[in-house]
C-alpha cells in the first residue's frame, strides 16, 4: 500500500476532512473535526496512527510486534502506530483505518449543535 492508495479509500469515507494541523510534515485525517488517522509523510515508508479499542490495541501489538507499535506521541492505550512494510495485507491496515474510523466518528456528533441567539 503507498499514501496515495490510503488518502483515496479514507476520502471516499462519509464526513472525512484532510489537513495539516501540525506542520506540512504530517497529514491529518479527521470526521467531524475529530482525528482518527495521522500519516507523517517523511517516514521512509507508509505508516500510520489509528485509533483502536484498548483490547485490541494489544492484541495487534502481541501478533505483529515489527508492525504494530504503541503510538508514537499519542495516548498508548488507544492508538497504534502502524507500519506497512508487508508484514499486514491491505486488508489488515484497511480494516485498522476502518476500525479508527468507526471508533471516532460513533463518539461525535454528525452535526454541530445551533448557537442559541
Amino acid at each position: 500500500m503507498n499514501i496515495e492508495t490510503l488518502r483515496e479509500y479514507v476520502l471516499q469515507k462519509p464526513s472525512v476532512t484532510e489537513g495539516f494541523p501540525f506542520g506540512e510534515t504530517t497529514l491529518v485525517f479527521k470526521v467531524n473535526d475529530k482525528i482518527f488517522l495521522l500519516v507523517p509523510l517523511e517516514a521512509g515508508q507508509l505508516q500510520f496512527n489509528a485509533k483502536c479499542d484498548p483490547d485490541k490495541a494489544i492484541e495487534w501489538r502481541d501478533e505483529y510486534p515489527d508492525a504494530v507499535l504503541p503510538g508514537f506521541h499519542m495516548n498508548k492505550k488507544h492508538w497504534n502506530t502502524v507500519i506497512a512494510d508487508g508484514t499486514l495485507s491491505n486488508k489488515q491496515l484497511l480494516q485498522m483505518v476502518d476500525d479508527s474510523y468507526n471508533l471516532v466518528a460513533k463518539k461525535t456528533p454528525s452535526k454541530l449543535p445551533r448557537k442559541k441567539i
